[in-house]
């Protein structure tokens, strides 16, 4: 199997075991590819247009020129991130992404906000194995500082997750959501 055919592989949504060599191989070739992008990022200064760039080049698709990161940013996969138009990252995010996540137009992540699509099997026999569940958060989302979103979850468009909160389940659209884990504290007009 190829990069190409690799990187397919894994936007399908096709869990990995410890155990496949092949797999787990191109998987480790990619994320140090992912490291080698973040670092000439993270490390030295940037223009927006020098950024948006950067962000192309490590999702291997066009970023919109709106787009905006204050690095530093990290990720383990980097070719399956999606961002809408006008998407703003704060400093310090950082995407677990081989599972997928797709930003909506008009989004703004707060600072230090990680993001996971990965799991691992609860049984010992499948405890070595990732098993992938996309995030997607619509338009309009503005998630706070230190949030946590988890494997799986849909946020829905004009939706706010308050700083420090834990995503665990799919937040409506026009929702405040807050705590560990986040719950609904009231609805947006």
């Amino acid at each position: 199997m190829n990069m190409d055919d690799f990187i397919e592989f894994c936007k399908q949504g096709n869990p990995i075991t410890g155990e496949d060599k092949e797999l787990h191989g191109l998987l480790i070739q990619n994320s140090y590819e992912a490291i080698r992008i973040t670092t000439q990022l993270n490390t030295s200064s940037h223009s927006r247009e020098e950024i948006v760039d950067i962000f192309s080049e490590l999702t291997g698709n066009k970023v919109d020129p709106s787009f905006m990161c204050f690095p530093p940013f990290h990720t383990d996969f980097g070719k399956n991130i999606t961002f809408g138009k006008n998407v703003f990252l704060n400093t310090g995010c950082s995407f677990q992404d081989r599972g997928g996540i797709r930003i909506g137009d008009g989004s703004m992540i707060g600072m230090n906000v990680a993001i996971a699509t990965l799991n691992h099997g609860l049984d010992l026999e499948t405890r070595n194995t990732t098993f992938p569940s996309p995030v997607v958060i619509g338009k309009n989302v503005w998630i706070g500082s230190n949030a946590t979103i988890l494997p799986g979850v849909t946020i829905g468009d004009n939706s706010v997750v308050a700083a420090g909160a834990v995503v665990t389940k799919d937040v409506p659209e026009n929702t405040v959501v807050a705590g560990v884990p986040a719950k609904f504290m009231k609805e947006i007009k």
